[in-house]
């Protein structure tokens, strides 16, 4: 049995309509656990990089940890001061990024490929009682393939590196792919970000990196992935520049808080 042309354009309307209130009622009913999941993956990188992630990584434990170690703090990235009357839980530093009035454009031709900067950061102080132990600042840059996203660990002292993470990439597995290699991201813990004229010294180097007594700056390159620990360098080389939280850890370095 044969139908008519306005029979099968209508069939066809029907079940698109049909698919797409389903999709549509299933994005809505599933927002609001998206946005769950998303804070809580959120808390456990910061947690990592922190050392403090708990054992037991089910989302009770891990938000219980992150309240009792993780202090976030808004700051303004030109002046490097906290900002007040902005709700750290809720501030999107990639939103605020992408939106126009609260960003603005970064220096052109800079390394790591950064288009631009939101005019407020979201780092994050990791605490014991009221001491602050680290301090947890995201950065972000090109790779290869992708923008690698991540947060850096430093010690009190604003120089000294307690850790390193990349928790958002699409660079080549047991390539670029290994800034997730846990021995790499050790190689990091102790190294020096700035030197002693307070210029930015830490990048991923060819070969292999002296002690860290020795050699504070350098770190073992990645073998096959050389623009990878290009990327890498020079997001490190932004971030924790003028333009970056260098007027931030220039406060700290001088004796704030």
């Amino acid at each position: 049995m044969s139908h008519s042309n306005g029979y099968i354009i209508g069939f066809a309307a029907s079940v698109c309509f049909v698919c797409a209130i389903f999709v549509a009622g299933s994005a809505v009913a599933l927002k609001e656990r998206q946005e769950v999941n998303k804070l809580l993956d959120k808390q456990k990188n910061v947690l990592s990089v922190s050392g403090h992630m708990p054992d037991d990584t089910s989302g009770d434990s891990v938000r219980a940890t992150y309240a009792q170690y993780i202090r976030p703090k808004v700051v303004d990235l030109q002046t490097g001061q906290y900002v007040e009357g902005v709700e750290p839980s809720t501030f999107d530093q990639r939103e605020a990024r992408d939106t126009p009035e609260l960003s603005r454009a970064a220096p052109a031709g800079n390394a790591a490929k950064v288009l631009r900067l939101p005019n407020h950061g979201l780092m994050y102080q990791v605490t014991s009682g009221d001491t602050v132990e680290s301090i947890i600042l995201p950065i972000e840059g090109k790779g290869l393939w992708s923008t690698l996203y991540g947060f850096l660990a430093l010690a009190p002292d604003g120089s000294t590196i307690k850790g390193l993470t990349f928790y958002e990439h699409a660079e080549t597995p047991g390539l670029g792919g290994e800034v997730d290699n846990p021995r790499w991201k050790s190689l990091w813990v102790g190294r020096k970000a700035f030197n002693d004229q307070g210029k930015v010294a830490i990048k991923v180097i060819k070969g292999s990196a002296g002690p860290v007594e020795s050699d504070p700056h350098h770190v073992d390159g990645l073998s096959g992935a050389t623009l990878t620990a290009r990327g890498v360098s020079a997001s490190l080389e932004f971030w924790l520049g003028e333009n970056g939280w260098g007027p931030y850890l220039n406060r700290i370095r001088a004796g704030g808080v």
